[in-house]
């Protein structure tokens, strides 16, 4: 069995789009719409394969009252490898140019990882791995 893939709801589903995409090389497929429902959604895929990650937009969807920068339960965080700790440390150096808020340098974990924590625009928390 493996996860086949982790869904999202967003505010601007264009905009996710475009940071995943220019972020991480995801690849959307075409936008799906259900005009009843007033839902879209996009999945999208990685270039490693693995699960994908489905942004999804409908009104009505309540905001997260979760602060994005404290721990709590359910799902924290997605995980992304990116390769190498230099392209941990250029990813993170890039979308903190790019004025994404670093919610944790770069870093070696007690479990072995090599990560930063980064937050998404929709204040998502993204852990960037090596």
């Amino acid at each position: 069995m493996s996860i086949e893939h982790i869904a999202i709801w967003v505010r601007d589903l264009e905009g996710m789009r475009a940071f995943y995409q220019t972020y991480f090389g995801a690849v959307p497929n075409d936008k799906y719409t259900n005009a009843r429902k007033g839902f879209s959604s996009y999945f999208l895929s990685f270039p490693d394969g693995g699960p994908r990650l489905e942004l999804m937009q409908m009104p009505g969807i309540p905001d997260s009252q979760n602060d994005p920068l404290v721990q709590f339960t359910g799902l924290i965080h997605l995980a992304i490898s990116v390769g190498s700790e230099a392209d941990v440390d250029a990813l993170t150096e890039r979308l903190r140019a790019d004025g994404y808020t670093i919610a944790g340098e770069p870093r070696r974990t007690g479990d072995g990882y090599y990560e930063s924590v980064v937050l998404d625009p929709e204040l998502n928390r993204l852990e960037i791995t090596a």
